[in-house]
This record gives structure tokens, C-alpha cells and sequence, in this order.
């Protein structure tokens, strides 16, 4: 969100005579707990949730949120939404409602410098990471830290949220040998942050001594448009991907939801949208705009890659323990 964006949904606000204005709030989203406590305290109105955060933690934020009318008249825009992003079970209440608004996605990609490593040396495996010569060379991301353990299963070739799906197939067994502190999973993720130079937060950092960044994406399209060559490393794995959407919190009603509903179509646009593709390195939701050309389009993402489901509790907290066993062994 720029600027520029909250200045010309306030002037569309203004013309179409609402006595609303955009704010931006801070601190900017960075997980399901910290979203979830910032609508819990009603600190905000629409919020940008990835949209398997809505589901997370035995449904808690999803009753926080209310139905969307795709049907309004002031969502003009949403008629050129991909259908198959519409109605994904994740982001839908118990009525079959969509508490949800597509806006755009991408995945927890790994960026490599070409400018310093040649294409023939170029990792092909998520479990190229664990090599001598990457040692202290990529950085992770800290505060969604499922996407290093799902890494981790990838790499012993599971799926990447396979402590998930064996906990809802009640699987408890394999549960109990993936989660042991002495198993070779946990042996795994802990060698992974060990070797990890650097992990950040928010964004991805950019620095001399980092070959390989991790990266939601918008980042790298930044930093190549500076004059560098990062390039998407294709494991042959696939990619964890994730989609953003744009939500109402519950009791934003009348004039207040109209005005909700303008800025939501503004995001949905085709400005904005074309943005997202060209600069951001994400996959638009909209299908007025051209592909992503690094990434694809929807298709490419539904087909090829791994979408991270709405974890339980039960395997939240088994995963936070994980990685944060591997953090003590990082010295962190």
C-alpha cells in the first residue's frame, strides 16, 4: 500500500460523499497471533489477511470477521476475480459466505544472486540448503516459521505440512516420531537454522555476505530494479504458496461497509492488481491483468505448488515448539 493509494481512495471517499478516510495502521501484519490481537481490540476495520490465518487456531479470527457481499454494487471489480479463488473452503464461514475478498498471492520463494553464482550451480532441492557450501549463505523468515519446518519435511521428502495432515488423519504415531526432540526432523530444522546466516521479520534484507534470500517476494523485484539479478530458485519440490485477502472486521456497518467496500475495489482494480504482477513479484487475483513472469498465474500456483492449510492448535503448538528448539540451538 502506498501513498499514492490512500490518497486516491480518499479522493474517490470524498467525490462519492463519505465522511470516511483511509489510515494506515502500524505496526504492519507479520502473523495470525499478532492479527488476531489487533482485531480482537478493534484497532482496525479491514484488515489484509493471508487467508489461512483466517481458520488458524480454532477458528479464532474467523469470528471476528463478517461476510463479504460479493454482489454489492461498490464491488464492481470482483466479477474479474479468479473463480477458484472465490470460494476456498479456508475463508468461508459455517453458512458457506465468504469472509474473505481475493487480492494476491505468492509463495515463500528462495531468491539466489546470479551476479555471484553461475547457472550451473544454481541448488535444485530444498535439500541443497543443508550443503557445506550454503552454510551461512540464505537467510529465513522468523515469524511464520512453519514455512522452515515444512522445508525441513520437504527436504526428507514428505509434504511440507505433513505433521499437519497426519494430526487430522489422527495419525498419532507418526506425530510422536516426527515431533521427538532427539528425531531426525528436529534434527533437521535445528541444522537448518544453524546454517542460516540471517532471518528476518517483515521483509527480506539484502547484504553482501547472503548468496540465497528467502523472500514473500516483494522485495526482490525492488532490489533487481537497484541493478541486481536475484533469481527464483524452481526446487524441484515445489513452493509453499500463500494468498492475501482483504477482510471486514465485524461491526463495520452501513455508510462505514460502503465505504469499506470502495476501498476494497480499489485494491481489486486493475491498477493495483497490474502492480502486483509487474513489481511486487506476487500473483494478481484478478484476471484483467497479466501473469506474474517469474511466478505464473493462478493456475500455475493451484497446480504446482504447495497452499499452506489453516493449522489447528494442536499442530500449531507442536511446530512452535520445534522451531523454537531450533532457535536454542541457533543460540538465539
Amino acid at each position: 500500500m502506498t501513498a499514492e493509494d490512500i490518497r486516491e481512495v480518499n479522493y474517490i471517499l470524498a467525490e462519492q460523499g463519505y465522511n470516511y478516510e483511509v489510515e494506515l495502521v502500524v505496526p504492519f501484519a507479520q502473523s495470525a497471533e499478532q492479527m488476531f490481537d489487533l482485531i480482537r481490540a478493534k484497532q482496525c476495520d479491514i484488515t489484509f489477511l493471508t487467508l489461512y490465518f483466517i481458520k488458524m487456531q480454532n477458528e479464532q479470527t474467523s469470528k471476528l470477521l463478517q461476510a463479504i457481499n460479493p454482489k454489492s454494487p461498490r464491488l464492481s471489480n470482483y466479477a474479474d476475480l479468479y473463480n477458484k479463488l472465490t470460494r476456498v473452503d479456508m475463508g468461508m464461514n459455517a453458512d458457506g459466505e465468504p469472509l474473505y475478498i481475493p487480492w494476491g498471492g505468492g509463495i515463500y520463494g528462495f531468491y539466489i544472486n546470479t551476479d555471484k553464482v553461475k547457472q550451473s550451480d544454481i541448488p535444485t532441492s530444498v535439500a541443497d540448503l543443508w550443503l557445506d557450501e550454503w552454510n551461512n549463505r540464505f537467510s529465513l523468515n522468523i515469524g511464520q516459521e512453519w514455512y522452515n519446518l515444512g522445508l525441513a519435511l520437504m527436504s526428507m521428502g514428505h509434504s511440507p505440512f505433513y505433521l499437519y495432515e497426519s494430526l487430522k488423519s489422527q495419525d498419532r504415531n507418526t506425530v510422536i516420531k516426527m515431533s521427538a526432540p532427539d528425531g531426525t526432523l528436529q534434527y533437521k530444522i535445528d541444522k537448518l537454522y544453524q546454517a542460516a546466516r540471517s532471518f528476518w521479520l517483515n521483509s527480506s534484507g539484502f547484504n553482501d555476505e547472503l548468496l540465497i534470500v528467502s523472500s514473500w517476494g516483494p522485495e526482490v523485484h525492488s532490489q533487481n530494479v537497484k541493478g541486481d539479478h536475484w533469481q527464483l530458485i524452481d526446487f524441484k519440490e515445489g513452493h509453499m504458496a500463500w494468498f492475501d485477502s482483504i477482510n471486514f472486521v465485524k461491526g463495520v456497518e452501513g455508510k462505514k461497509l460502503e465505504a469499506a467496500e470502495i476501498f476494497a475495489n480499489y485494491f481489486i482494480g486493475k491498477k493495483v492488481q497490474s502492480r502486483l504482477s509487474s513489481e511486487l513479484s506476487m500473483v494478481p487475483a484478478s484476471m484483467k491483468v497479466a501473469a506474474n513472469p517469474m511466478l505464473g498465474d493462478v493456475g500455475n500456483i493451484v497446480k504446482k505448488i504447495w497452499v499452506v492449510p489453516p493449522f489447528d492448535n494442536s499442530s500449531y503448538q507442536i511446530m512452535e515448539k520445534m522451531t523454537d528448539r531450533a532457535k536454542v540451538s541457533k543460540g538465539h
